[in-house]
This record gives structure tokens, C-alpha cells and sequence, in this order.
């Protein structure tokens, strides 16, 4: 099948990779613009467009598609048309297609949503999902219509979230899992048997894109919600907190059966336990600002946190 790729992150990169396995014809790549990052500000490729080049595709990188956003719109759209795809496969593009690009393609626009719809639509559905806790997850093939991750679904694919997976854990494993099924999807759809079944909004919530705010720890709310934030958040954009009125990131912690009366956010003993909820959350891998990433024994071997320190503002 002739089809146009759209994505921009790590994610869409194994999909990327699994429709050129598979053969199809991917006539193009469209991704979004290089941008400055890291303290040098130096301007980097998005990985799709990275793996686009060593895979010797066209790459396409517009700042919008919509006529009215920006000035090369018409011209990406113009060549959406010239180079006629029977399918664009979209995956974490992060942009919204306007109905004259869904229009395009014979077979439609299929977008791979990590996220059992129509629970989780929205920007960051695989950071939600960890944070408020869920036990499922999966990834969803869908049409795509002009509402915001709203069109008819495809096929699902689940997977079963463990107590201690972290969203970057969960974000490799749907990576993959959406590589295998959009393969299987076009097949279907080359074929005819693709079924097509209606969203509903019941039982729908929306990840909304995350913020610094978000994940800042409170440790006055309940154990479990906040070992699920922390979960939820690692390793980017990684939850903090504040030590010695710097900000202190927590990659992963333990929960503990230690119960105490402490203040919420005091340290509970000198080895980065800290009061929440009444029960001792182990902070386990940390980042001082200014420094790496490591463990709680690293750090402490540098740094004494004596009990009854105060984390927080």
C-alpha cells in the first residue's frame, strides 16, 4: 500500500519501522520541525525524522496544516496531494489533521492512539493512565475524524500494567505493540475486513498534556496516589519535589507497610523515607538539581538527610 507516514517522537519511530518491513510504499514522512534543545539550545531532528532518512524516505517537516496556522501549509497540503497515498498512518504526529488532509487518501487517515479508547483521548493518555492507577492499557487503531481522537475505532491490542511499571515502561511496551498492530490493520483494511466500530463517550476521560505543576508531590494526599504520580511521571517529565529550597526530582519510590504521625513530607528516618499519608514512602532514585540521576545509597553517600527534614516548599 502507498502511504504517507505522519509522527515526531520515539513512539512512532517502531511503527515507522515495521510498515517499511512490511513493504508498503511509504511515498513520504511528514514530522514536525527541528527545534533547539539542551542547554546549547542546538537544533535536533525528531526521532522520526531521523529514522525517515537512514530508511532514505522524504521527509516533510511543515509548521502546520491548516491554511490559516501557517504559511507552508498550502504547500505541504499540495504535496499531500501530488504524491495521491491510498493511506496516511498517523502516530504522535502532534498536530490535528484539518478535513481537507482526512480527505485525501482512498483508505482514510489511521492514527495509533496508545490508549484503550474511548478512555484516555488526549495528549498524554500513557502518563494518565499511570497516575490515576489503572491495571489495563493497550493501544487502539482508529479512522481519524475531524474531533480529537473521537473517530471509529479499528483494532485493540491490551496489555496488563504492573504495580511498579513507570510510564517511560509502559511507553516502550505500546511502542512496540502499535508497530505490530498498525501492520495488521492495514492488512485488514487493504482487504475490506477491517471492522469499524463507533466510539461512545461513555466511560471516556481526557489526558489533557502534562505540566511542571503536575508533577510537583504532595505528600499530604494518599500513599498509593502519590507512588502513582511518581510512577506516572518517570522518567519525563519526572515528578519533584524540594529539598533545601532546591528542586529535587524522584524518579521511583517504595511503598512501605511503616505507618507514622509525622508531618506529611518529613523525613522519616535518614534514608530518604518520607511521611505520606501516614504511611514511610522510600524515595529510591533521585536527582539533585545540578546533578545525575542515581540512586538513593548514591546519593546518600554524598549527601546526609537526617530525619526530620522537611521536603516541599
Amino acid at each position: 500500500m502507498k502511504i504517507v507516514f505522519m509522527g515526531t517522537p520515539d513512539f512512532a519511530v517502531p511503527c515507522l519501522k515495521a510498515l517499511h518491513e512490511a513493504g508498503h510504499d511509504i511515498a513520504a514522512v511528514f514530522t514536525q520541525p527541528d527545534k533547539p534543545k539542551n542547554r546549547g539550545h542546538k537544533m535536533t531532528p525528531p526521532p522520526v525524522k531521523v529514522c525517515a532518512e537512514e530508511l532514505g524516505i522524504p521527509v516533510y517537516q511543515p509548521l502546520s496544516l491548516r491554511r490559516n496556522k501557517s504559511d507552508d501549509a498550502a504547500d505541504a497540503i499540495e504535496t499531500l496531494k501530488n504524491t495521491a497515498p491510498e493511506c496516511i498512518v498517523v502516530v504522535a504526529y502532534g498536530q490535528i489533521l484539518p478535513k481537507e488532509v482526512l480527505d485525501i487518501p482512498k483508505y482514510g487517515c489511521i492514527n495509533v492512539h496508545a490508549s484503550l479508547l474511548p478512555r484516555y483521548r488526549g495528549a498524554a493518555p500513557i502518563q494518565h493512565c499511570i497516575i490515576n492507577g489503572e491495571k489495563e492499557s493497550g493501544v487502539t487503531t482508529m479512522y481519524m475524524a475531524e474531533g480529537l481522537d473521537t473517530g471509529d475505532m479499528i483494532l485493540v491490542d491490551k496489555c496488563v500494567i504492573d504495580e511498579r511499571m513507570t510510564a517511560s515502561e509502559l511507553h516502550d511496551r505500546l511502542s512496540e505493540m502499535g508497530a505490530s498492530l498498525i501492520v495488521k490493520t492495514l492488512e485488514e483494511v487493504e482487504a475490506g475486513t477491517a471492522p469499524r466500530i463507533p466510539q461512545t463517550d461513555d466511560n471516556t476521560c481526557y489526558a489533557s498534556m502534562l505540566n511542571k505543576e503536575m508533577c510537583r508531590i504532595d505528600f499530604s494526599k494518599p500513599v498509593n496516589e502519590v507512588y502513582d504520580l511518581i510512577r506516572g511521571m518517570s522518567s519525563s517529565p519526572c515528578a519533584f519535589t524540594m529539598l533545601d529550597g532546591k528542586r529535587f526530582k524522584v524518579y521511583f519510590a517504595e511503598k512501605t507497610d511503616i505507618k507514622t504521625d509525622l508531618p506529611p513530607g518529613t523525613a522519616a528516618d535518614d534514608k530518604l523515607g518520607v511521611s505520606c499519608g501516614g504511611y514511610v514512602l522510600r524515595l529510591t532514585e533521585v536527582q539533585a538539581e545540578g546533578s545525575r540521576k542515581m540512586s538513593s545509597e548514591e546519593y546518600l553517600r554524598g549527601k546526609k538527610v537526617p530525619e526530620g527534614t522537611v521536603f516541599g516548599e
